[in-house]
């Protein structure tokens, strides 16, 4: 699967600099012309790229997780986290899912991918994962605690419009467009569940 990285709205510019360099965030600086002929200092932050997973079984069901990290409240979403340097975001989609379910998969499809912040250069990926199966035990890692559960579709669209604590914003704004057309809805299903 050729997966092509979303193009930033705002690229960093070649005469960026490195201001600063963080353990997931790293600040860039450049001198810009203002519209009178001023110039002043811009900056953006680049962070790892994210992928999110639709993990779906067999029985058409998709793992959702409530999810626990230090400094954080509880939280329900899907499967995922950081690609990490030299990971393609496929590879990174699928070691995320076993690490964090036991669950693998042979039946990928990226669903969506864009750069949702023009000020920070990152990329989030959204993967279709079908007919997964257990096939090991969670490891997690010493920041997280998730517990699993199987959702049915209609169930993951009221999780996404009424639980506020429904980390994934990107399938929200899906599943909310969808929303406008009963065909673009059943489109939208098909296309997950498969």
């Amino acid at each position: 699967m050729n997966i092509q990285r979303p193009a930033a709205k705002q690229p960093l510019p070649p005469h960026a600099k490195l201001a600063f360099k963080g353990v997931m965030f790293d600040v860039y600086q450049w001198e810009q012309e203002g519209f009178d002929g001023t110039t002043m200092v811009f900056e953006k932050i680049k962070r790892p790229d994210t992928v999110v997973v639709l993990a779906v079984t067999p029985e058409k069901k998709i793992l959702t997780a409530t999810q626990e990290q230090p400094g954080k409240p509880p939280f329900t979403g899907l499967l995922g986290g950081r690609v990490d340097e030299g990971e393609a975001p496929l590879e990174a989609a699928k070691r995320e899912l076993l690490e964090e379910s036991g669950y693998a998969s042979e039946d990928w499809e990226l669903l969506h991918a864009y750069q949702p912040i023009t000020k920070i250069d990152w990329a989030i990926f959204v993967f279709i994962a079908r007919n997964v199966k257990k096939v090991a035990d969670q490891t997690l890692d010493s920041g997280e605690k998730i517990e699993l559960k199987l959702t049915s579709f209609d169930e993951l669209v009221e999780l996404s419009l009424h639980d506020p604590t429904f980390a994934e914003k990107d399938v929200v704004d899906l599943i909310l467009r969808a929303l406008l057309e009963p065909q673009k809805m059943q489109e939208l299903r098909d296309k997950i569940l498969g």
